[in-house]
């Protein structure tokens, strides 16, 4: 069976607060339960699905969705992209991970999003490599201590 998103509900929630990432990737994600409360607080802005194969949950993911980037600087800058990306740890290398940024670039595509950004950790465990190698390029910004890239979607 190939895989699907399916929202966060009471029935899968318990299922959802448990999914963990390797050990080594913690300090690159935040949990999901960090990432529902932001979703909470986000509302509309933030996109939480999860990732199921079947009837197992494989994965968490969660967009944003034209957020102000920097208002400060530029109040017209709004952006849309990937915010979270966690893939259990038994379940990496399977493909669920490019499943899901193509998941997130179709949901922006029917918004009319032209641009699909993602932030992420630099270093041994990080997902660089990952996104650089579905398209994603740096952008020179840093969110936080984060690197910024950008994929066109056109």
């Amino acid at each position: 069976m190939a895989p699907h998103l399916e929202p966060v509900t009471p029935a899968n929630i318990d299922a959802a607060l448990g999914l963990s990432v390797h050990p080594h990737q913690r300090d690159n994600v935040a949990p999901v339960v960090r990432s529902l409360a932001e979703a909470y607080a986000y509302g509309e802005a933030a996109w939480p699905r999860l990732i199921v194969d079947g009837e197992e949950l494989v994965g968490f993911l969660m967009a944003f969705v034209d957020i102000p980037w920097n208002p400060e600087k530029d109040p017209a800058d709004r952006r849309s992209g990937l915010w979270r990306l966690n893939i259990g740890a038994e379940h990496q290398g399977k493909g669920y991970g490019r499943f899901a940024v193509d998941a997130v670039r179709e949901e922006l595509r029917r918004r009319g999003t032209t641009e699909l950004y993602v932030s992420w950790h630099d270093g041994e465990h990080g997902p660089g490599g990952f996104y650089r190698g579905l398209g994603f390029r740096e952008t020179g910004e840093l969110a936080g201590d984060q690197i910024v890239g950008v994929l066109a979607l056109a």
